[in-house]
């Protein structure tokens, strides 16, 4: 069962990154010059539409040290914060195999995200450590102009329980990052290009429906994401295949969505960067197809 949450977790950080909602919260204008938020605008775009994973890799921890710097000139900022926040979240996601690394590095990302909520949404932030239905009863207060902030929220705190997965204390607040995630659904269906749908297949994905899973509706998830997102994220199909296709033991399913990510083409504007990660993972998915299935 601890392998089981452990890799289920894992993947679902992954996905944050994939979808996009990865790099910097813009509108930070009257606190920061036109010329920087033009500057991290620009880099964003840039990062995520860049083919080669390996300079992303070696060029971002300079950007991190600029974040904070960003922090430390306003500190009270939420959209900073979560700009901040959202950088660590994928720096250590997608590139940190050190798990120690990874502990720091989310810890600062789920700090600055915590920091962000309280300021934005102080009953929110009371209800954090607080039993489930009664972090549930404060998703209200989020307007459906606000769905980025709890997004931001959810997929923070989930990369912060990826990193430290050997800490049951932390798995145990899953079911809180899920209801984030069905309330952002529920808030509007189509946001950040399906990424929600995406992480609500891999949470109902994680058991057998013989041991109260329910692998049929994270299908559908996976399929809504697929849609939403018009095919241009890859990284969609090579979860789906990875999860469902693996849990079901559907073989076919699974190397037909691999083969399609392999064939497809990765230079939508976006994706780029994340789409060269995703056909990198189906071939190594599909060289080890043999010894699973």
């Amino acid at each position: 069962m601890k392998i089981t949450l452990t890799r289920t977790v894992k993947r679902s950080l992954q996905v944050f990154i994939t979808v996009g909602s990865v790099l910097i919260v813009t509108g930070c204008a009257s606190l920061i010059s036109s010329q920087v938020m033009g500057l991290a605008d620009n880099l964003s775009l840039a990062i995520m539409n860049q083919d080669d994973p390996e300079t992303v890799r070696d060029g971002a921890p300079a950007y991190l040290l600029l974040m904070d710097s960003l922090v430390e000139g306003d500190p009270e900022n939420p959209k900073i914060l979560l700009a901040a926040a959202k950088l660590y979240t994928a720096y250590a996601a997608v590139f940190v195999e050190d798990n120690e690394r990874a502990k720091r590095l989310s810890t600062r990302a789920w700090t600055y995200a915590r920091k962000a909520i309280c300021i934005d949404k102080p009953k929110v932030c009371q209800s954090i450590n607080k039993p489930l239905a009664e972090f549930e009863k404060s998703m209200h207060e989020f307007s459906k102009d606000e769905v980025g902030l709890l997004y931001a929220l959810a997929t923070t705190w989930a990369g912060w329980i990826q990193a430290h997965r050997d800490d049951w204390s932390a798995v145990a607040d899953l079911p809180k990052v899920n209801a984030s995630m069905k309330q952002v659904v529920q808030m509007d269906v189509n946001f950040d290009n399906g990424g929600p749908h995406l992480y609500l297949g891999l949470m109902n994905s994680l058991v057998p429906k013989t041991l109260g899973g329910k692998p049929e509706l994270g299908k559908k998830h996976f399929e809504n994401a697929i849609v939403i997102s018009k095919g241009k994220n890859l990284m969609i199909k090579v979860q789906y295949a990875e999860t469902y296709a693996k849990l079901v033991f559907d073989r076919k399913l699974h190397d037909q969505l691999l083969n399609e990510v392999i064939k497809a083409d990765a230079n939508h504007p976006g994706f780029i960067l994340f789409n060269t990660l995703a056909k990198r993972k189906a071939k190594q998915l599909l060289s080890e197809a043999d010894e699973y299935f």
